[in-house]
C-alpha cells in the first residue's frame, strides 16, 4: 500500500476538555494521557490531523478567524509536549445556520468524510493505513466512510448505548486517549 499513515483526531472531547462552542484559546487544555498517546503513535510513524465541526461559525457564536487563535494554542501545547500536528481541518458549516455563507449541508460536516479525503489527497495519506479517533458516533462514522479503522473514547460510557450496525460501529471502544493510542499500536 501506498501513501502516509495518519490518525485523525477529533478536537474537543477527545483531545481538549469538552467546551461547548469554545474560541478562547485560553480554555484549551490537553485532557490526561493524550500527550503520552501522541507520543507513543508518533513513534510508531503515525501523522496527526485534527478533523473538527465548529458549528458555532454557522450559529454566530464566534467568527471563523477565531479559530486561528484555538488551533495555534493546540499547536503549541502539542509542541510542548513534542508532538507535530501535520495538519488542522474544521467545518464551519452547519444546515441550521444562522450566517447565511456557513449555512448549509456539506460533504465535511462530520459524520460525512471529506475532511478525511482532504487530508488524504491533500498529504498523501493511505486511509487503510489510517485510523480516526474520537468520541462521538459522528467522528466515527466519518472515518469508516473514509476507510479508516476507528476508535471510539467514550469514558462516561455514553455513546456506546447508541452504537448501531454500519458505519457507527467502531472498530475498537477506549475509556480514554491512552488506551485508545495503546489499542491502534496493538492492532497495526
Amino acid at each position: 500500500m501506498s501513501g502516509k499513515k495518519a490518525v485523525f483526531l477529533d478536537k474537543d472531547g477527545t483531545l481538549i476538555r469538552d467546551v461547548p462552542y469554545n474560541a478562547d484559546p485560553s480554555k484549551v487544555e490537553l485532557l490526561h494521557g493524550v500527550a503520552s498517546g501522541l507520543r507513543q503513535l508518533s513513534n510508531k510513524g503515525y501523522l496527526f490531523f485534527i478533523v473538527t465541526n465548529q458549528a458555532g461559525v454557522a450559529k454566530g457564536y464566534f467568527k471563523e478567524e477565531a479559530l486561528t487563535a484555538v488551533e495555534h494554542k493546540l499547536q503549541l501545547l502539542l509542541h510542548q509536549s513534542g508532538i507535530a500536528l501535520s495538519g488542522f481541518y474544521y467545518c464551519p458549516h452547519h444546515p441550521q445556520g444562522v450566517v447565511a455563507a456557513y449555512a448549509k449541508a456539506c460533504h465535511c460536516r462530520k459524520p460525512m468524510p471529506g475532511m478525511l479525503f482532504d487530508a488524504a489527497t491533500r498529504h498523501g495519506l493511505s486511509l487503510a493505513q489510517s485510523w480516526m479517533v474520537g468520541d462521538i458516533l459522528d467522528d466515527i462514522e466519518a472515518g469508516n466512510r473514509a476507510g479508516c479503522r476507528t476508535v471510539l473514547v467514550d469514558g462516561t460510557a455514553s455513546e456506546r448505548v447508541q452504537i448501531s450496525g454500519g458505519y457507527r460501529r467502531p472498530s475498537y471502544i477506549a475509556d480514554n486517549f491512552k488506551e485508545a493510542a495503546n489499542l491502534i499500536v496493538k492492532n497495526t
